[in-house]
């Protein structure tokens, strides 16, 4: 078994994909490509009535004009595939390690067609209307207009394709970074996430273009519900290595990420669908992960993922809305984030610590807060401004709305840039002694005795001292083993649990401790296609803390330009911003045109003084 296993990790490719998979994907997407330009085009020219006809019958059933009602339909269904696809890749790479190329993971067929159905669904908004979709569309030619939700969701599906081609340019010039956190993944999921908010503006656009008030039916009211649910978890997706407890960067983010999240979330659902509505989309979040999270782990056989359930911030949110706050919209989402920053995440931290493989320490809560706080009020704010839009509630004048969406964007990215921030010790090592436990025959699990070399290097109380055993096999169960060390004395400490150290597995000594995170690889197969040399398991090992990343991304190129990496970054990033920007221009869009004007008090001369 084991040759077998190093057999399979000397084979496999460290950098793109084959020539043969990109000219496949290539025809396809040509081929594609041309059959929906081709219907689209028949559909505008009267050619083909087909398409009408299926969207008028969904827009009779679900009382939404045929230009909502299909488009819904075909997003909702394509979002829930590459939610599974993109859960389902995660845990594959977190127990398989790399895959041969993008036709080598199935779970990258889900996503694929999960992204181009997103994208579809927009475009589907855009070719169907013949008449003008309300008063905020968008006009392409002299008598062609489309909805703006619809351009939004075709742009967001976009963005996320692009991702697929760019991450193969990414991989063939830095190697493969096993992380959710690589530039090009993040536009892959940012695209989704973001989607979410385009389909919501879509539906709004629908219900406004009503030719007369239409109370929306259960499906409707169950679409909208699933819509916060969604994005309840589609700004969960930046979690997702934490919910399986490989987290490569520091824990502090956590509950920053899960702040914004939940106040952006809970205010506008709460605002847009009234009592109850936080926690009525939390609990649809929860069953939609959770379903999800069933699937992938012990059916197919994947390492399980835990997930945030976000109902104490729902319920804070709920109890806020009760008192006359929710009358003021933004200072209800301010309060609201004030809330979900503070006592919701203290009501989070108890499921984190009873489920996660990291709980969150008391000595982290400064800084959590000091990050947590900010983001929630502003997030909170902005999720009340979506609200308005979604209720036709008049936005306040437009440079507060784009300051405060600004502000948001500015406040998240200091409150990452901070968590980013880590310190590698230089000169200290740890001794880890390695003790044989009984194994099957080729396999070698071994209980660990670590000894810093310096026992004031982590406090009595760090964030995490543990060993991770990741992207093998036991048992036909991809693999992960993650043992949270039992202190014995100042810097000494001990394993709980056998770990692996043969094959294919991927076994470091892992300390994380405010800034301070790093780690001692204790054992590595040989790697031909890095390449890399195997870093024995001896029975007594004295070696170096070194950045994690390097071990837990050992397929990347560390000797890649750093300035190639930062401009690539930076590209991605400002794409990133055009989206944020789109989308904010979309809500405004949308306000405008679909609000009432503010009535205009007729004002009365004052008499003159007899």
């Amino acid at each position: 078994m084991r040759s077998t296993e190093l057999t399979i990790v000397a084979e496999a490719p460290a950098r793109g994909a084959g020539l043969n998979q990109v000219i496949g994907l290539s025809i396809a997407a040509v081929v594609i490509t041309l059959v929906l330009l081709w219907v689209g085009h028949a559909h505008r020219s009267h050619r083909i009535e087909w398409l009408t006809r299926i969207a008028d019958k969904l827009g009779e059933k679900f009382r939404r004009p045929s230009w909502v009602a299909l488009p819904v339909l075909v997003f909702t269904t394509s979002i829930i595939c590459a939610l599974f696809g993109f859960i389902w890749d995660v845990s594959w790479h977190i127990g398989n390690g790399r895959d041969p190329g993008p036709l080598a993971n199935p779970a990258h067929y889900f996503i694929i067609i999960g992204l181009f159905g997103v994208f579809l669904g927009g475009m589907l908004a855009i070719v169907l209307p013949f008449d003008k979709p309300g008063p905020a569309a968008v006009r392409i030619t002299r008598d062609w207009y489309a909805p703006v939700g619809g351009v939004l969701m075709a742009g967001c599906g976009l963005y996320a394709m692009i991702g697929f081609p760019l991450d193969d340019i990414w991989h063939r010039i830095f190697g493969q970074d096993v992380t959710l956190w690589g530039p090009t993944h993040l536009m892959m999921i940012g695209g989704a996430c973001f989607s979410l908010f385009a389909v919501l503006m879509l539906e709004r656009e629908g219900e406004a273009a009503q030719a007369e008030e239409v109370a929306y039916g259960a499906f409707v009211t169950f679409l909208r519900y699933l819509s916060f649910g969604g994005m309840f978890i589609g700004l969960s997706v930046y979690q997702i290595e934490y919910d399986f407890g490989v987290e490569q960067f520091r824990l502090v983010l956590q509950p920053m990420m899960i702040a914004a999240a939940a106040a952006l979330t809970s205010v506008a659902a709460r605002i847009t669908m009234g009592r109850g509505a936080a926690i009525v989309a939390a609990l649809f979040a929860i069953a939609l992960r959770g379903a999800v999270a069933l699937l992938v782990g012990p059916i197919l056989g994947a390492p399980i993922n835990w997930f945030p359930l976000y109902l104490g911030p729902a319920v804070v949110v709920e109890l806020l809305a009760l008192t006359p706050l929710l009358k003021r919209p933004m200072v209800f989402g301010a309060v609201a984030g004030l809330g979900v920053g503070t006592i919701g995440l203290w009501l989070e931290s108890l499921w984190i610590g009873a489920v996660y493989h990291y709980p969150w320490p008391a000595s982290m809560w400064a800084e959590a807060l000091a990050m947590a706080v900010p983001v929630a009020v502003l997030t909170g704010v902005c999720g009340a401004l979506f609200g308005m839009v979604l209720t036709g509630q008049r936005l306040p004048r437009r440079p507060i709305g784009i300051s405060v969406v600004a502000a948001a964007v500015l406040v998240i990215g200091g409150a990452v840039a901070n968590g980013l921030q880590i310190v590698v010790p230089q000169k200290d090592t740890a001794t880890i002694t390695l003790t044989d436990q009984p194994s099957p025959p080729g396999q070698r699990m071994v209980s660990a005795d670590v000894q810093l070399s310096r026992p004031d290097m982590v406090s009595q109380h760090p964030d995490w001292v543990t060993i991770l055993s990741w992207q093998g096999r036991m048992n036909n169960q991809r693999g992960l083993v993650i043992d949270r060390l039992d202190r014995v004395g100042p810097g000494h400490y001990r394993s709980t649990q056998p770990v692996p150290v043969w094959g294919s597995w991927k076994t470091l000594l892992r300390v994380q401790d405010g800034y301070t995170m790093t780690g001692v690889p204790i054992y590595e197969p040989a790697d031909d296609a890095i390449p890399a040399p195997e870093v024995p398991a001896m029975s007594s090992i004295n070696r170096p803390f070194v950045q994690e990343i390097t071990i837990l991304q050992r397929e990347r190129d560390q000797n890649a330009p750093a300035w190639l990496f930062t401009a690539g970054s930076i590209v991605v990033l400002f794409l990133t911003l055009m989206v944020i920007t789109a989308l904010t221009w979309g809500a405004g869009r949308i306000n405008n045109f679909l609000t009432e004007p503010e009535p205009v008090e007729e004002k009365h001369p004052i008499p003159k003084a007899a």
